[in-house]
């Protein structure tokens, strides 16, 4: 564990009644739905360069709205490719920047709220918010991988085990989305700055084969490539959304 692991893991267990309450309205309620553990790659299903993307210095399949909102100095994206507005399935897809151009690393099949996306996401509406994120802190019930961004290592993050037993290793590997949460504590920290009505506790976490409360959900070997390969010297972030409003220009 990180320096500071202590107090993390310590915050982590103080708070587990009020965590699990947050965890089952944002990443885990559902009860349907067998465990995917696919880890192939999905390249043929998210955008590559084509005649109409053919500029290597932007994400494919992102317009300028939602471009403009990557931060200058990020080196590494995590896009996040909705297959529809009320979709609850997504494809995962890593980029790195080399000199002034996006490299296509690494895709998962994925899946996003099980009602889809919005972009004015409230407490358990059961849609994944569109937006552009940062990526700063991760934890789970698992010892830590090998993970570069500061890993929480801790049992509050366990599922309740009376939720649907292919619920129950969600969040054996989670990564923080910054929607609504302090960055620099654990991703389970109940802190909400902009109200308990914005929703929060988003995640990248382990796929469980269906639609999430709010989260991004992804294979456990696709969550561990993540969670070693985010550098947070890179400044990682996550772009994610229905492919429409992905595209959308303003």
């Amino acid at each position: 564990m990180r320096n500071g692991g202590t107090w993390r893991a310590t915050v982590a267990t103080a708070a587990l009644g009020t965590l699990l309450t947050a965890t089952l309205t944002a990443c885990g309620g559902a009860r349907d739905g067998a465990r995917d553990g696919a880890g192939r790659d999905v390249g043929n299903s998210v955008p590559r360069r084509s005649a109409e993307t053919t500029d290597p210095t932007r994400i494919p399949g992102v317009g300028d709205h939602w471009q403009r909102r990557i931060p200058a100095d990020s080196r590494q994206v995590v896009a996040v490719y909705g297959d529809g507005e009320d979709s609850a399935d997504s494809t995962v897809v890593l980029y790195t920047k080399r000199g002034t151009d996006w490299d296509r690393v690494r895709a998962w099949p994925a899946h996003n709220g099980k009602k889809g996306w919005t972009t004015d996401h409230r407490e358990d509406d059961k849609r994944s918010p569109v937006g552009v994120f940062t990526l700063s802190d991760a934890g789970g019930v698992l010892k830590d991988p090998g993970a570069r961004l500061p890993y929480t290592r801790s049992a509050a993050f366990a599922a309740p085990r009376w939720w649907a037993k292919s619920h129950w290793h969600d969040f054996d590997y989670v990564i923080a989305i910054d929607y609504n949460r302090v960055k620099g504590t654990p991703p389970n920290d109940p802190t909400r700055p902009e109200g308990d009505a914005r929703g929060g506790s988003i995640w990248l976490h382990m796929d469980h084969g269906s639609g999430t409360s709010a989260c991004v959900s992804l294979s456990e070997s696709g969550m561990e490539y993540l969670l070693r390969t985010l550098d947070p010297d890179l400044r990682p972030v996550v772009v994610m959304g229905d492919k429409a409003h992905l595209k959308a220009a303003r």
